[in-house]
């Protein structure tokens, strides 16, 4: 697969002082770097760019649903054959998902924490993914291990089956939720995730769950 054709969307918002490594990284490897600034107050848009992606700027912070959203429909426009989401992951599983999608010849790739690994997790964040995982094997039909994990490869052809209206964390179930309405094929493939006190401290709160889940059933609410 020519590799100019495969790119990889990264959401940021006040990432400085990781943008950069992260970038350099995936444009080594030969992939093409879509970074979505979302909002940041910082100098993340101008490092990024620096360090060699395309940069779109929201005005203000959407939130990572929104920013994907936007990162997907300008690589489409762009004549991308696979989008990878959410880049901030090892390098490597970038590859993984790449090499999944031409062995199983499927639409969608969903890296799992669960069949692969999760270094220096804690167990508030474990009983979240599960939850989660939980919730949205009920709510979309996909026998899938980790709902949580925001590195997914996709087709053009996958890509133009979502439509993201959740704008903050709700968006990974959603996702999910119309890929199975899609039909579309997909599987999942191990990934190793290292935690940092810094990816902690940017991610998820275990608290964030009550308000995803009040926003996936207004969402339903409202079909």
């Amino acid at each position: 697969m020519r590799r100019r054709h495969i790119w990889v969307v990264i959401a940021a918002y006040n990432e400085v002082g990781v943008i950069a490594r992260v970038v350099v990284e995936v444009r080594r490897c030969g992939y093409m770097v879509l970074l979505i600034d979302d909002g940041s107050t910082d100098a993340t848009a101008a490092t990024a760019e620096k360090a060699g992606a395309v940069v779109i700027r929201h005005p203000v912070n959407l939130g990572q649903g929104a920013a994907l959203q936007t990162g997907i429909e300008y690589a489409l426009r762009e004549g991308a054959d696979v989008i990878v989401a959410d880049g901030q992951h090892r390098v490597a599983n970038i590859d993984v998902l790449i090499d999944a999608m031409a062995k199983h010849n499927v639409d969608f790739v969903f890296g799992s924490r669960v069949l692969g690994g999760a270094i220096n997790i804690p167990s508030t964040r474990r009983l979240l993914l599960k939850a989660a995982t939980w919730f949205t094997r009920i709510t979309s039909g996909l026998s899938v291990t980790d709902t949580h994990n925001g590195l997914r490869a996709m087709t053009r052809r996958g890509a133009g089956a979502i439509r993201l209206r959740q704008n903050r964390m709700a968006h990974a179930s959603e996702f999910l939720n119309q890929v199975s309405a899609s039909k579309l094929i997909y599987v999942e493939v191990p990934v190793t995730i290292e935690y940092s006190a810094y990816s902690l401290a940017k991610g998820q709160k275990l608290g964030n769950s009550l308000s995803i889940l009040v926003d996936l059933s207004a969402q339903s609410l409202h079909r």
